[in-house]
């Protein structure tokens, strides 16, 4: 599937929830189901600065496309399903494609009255540290 056709997804997800208490809970829900990240990437050098907790995120660069794994503090299940949707919409696609990525389901959905100012500072920097991955491995 392609970027585009992922957010669309998640949009229409969301979109069967008619109250924020809902959205959230899935969010959560999404955070739950996170595979953990390895313990040895749990390092200083992947985690993202300006997040409420602590949030590991890995970028790899797998037969031409980046890869994202994240993983965060077992008590942060909102930031753990916050990444885990921008895993599902940017990881294993082509580099020009996540650095020039518009993510518009992030408005689609509500995010940003679903979220504290300071979870969406944490969110922007992930898709910057992201993008930035993707921009320096760009063909």
């Amino acid at each position: 599937m392609t970027i585009n056709e992922k957010q669309d997804e998640i949009i229409e997800e969301f979109d069967l929830f008619d109250d924020q208490l809902d959205k959230t809970q899935y969010i959560i829900d999404l955070g739950k189901k996170l595979p953990p990240l390895p313990e040895h990437l749990h390092v200083d050098a992947n985690l993202i600065p300006g997040c409420q907790s602590k949030v590991w995120l890995n970028s790899e660069l797998k037969a031409d496309a980046v890869h994202f794994e994240a993983d965060a503090e077992p008590t942060a299940q909102i930031s753990r399903g916050l990444v885990s949707l921008l895993i599902r919409v940017l990881s294993d696609q082509k580099p020009d494609e996540v650095a020039n990525a518009n993510l518009y389901f992030i408005d689609r959905i509500g995010l940003s009255n679903l979220v504290t100012s300071r979870r969406a500072g944490g969110m922007a920097s992930m898709i910057q540290r992201m993008k930035s991955f993707a921009k320096e491995n760009a063909l």
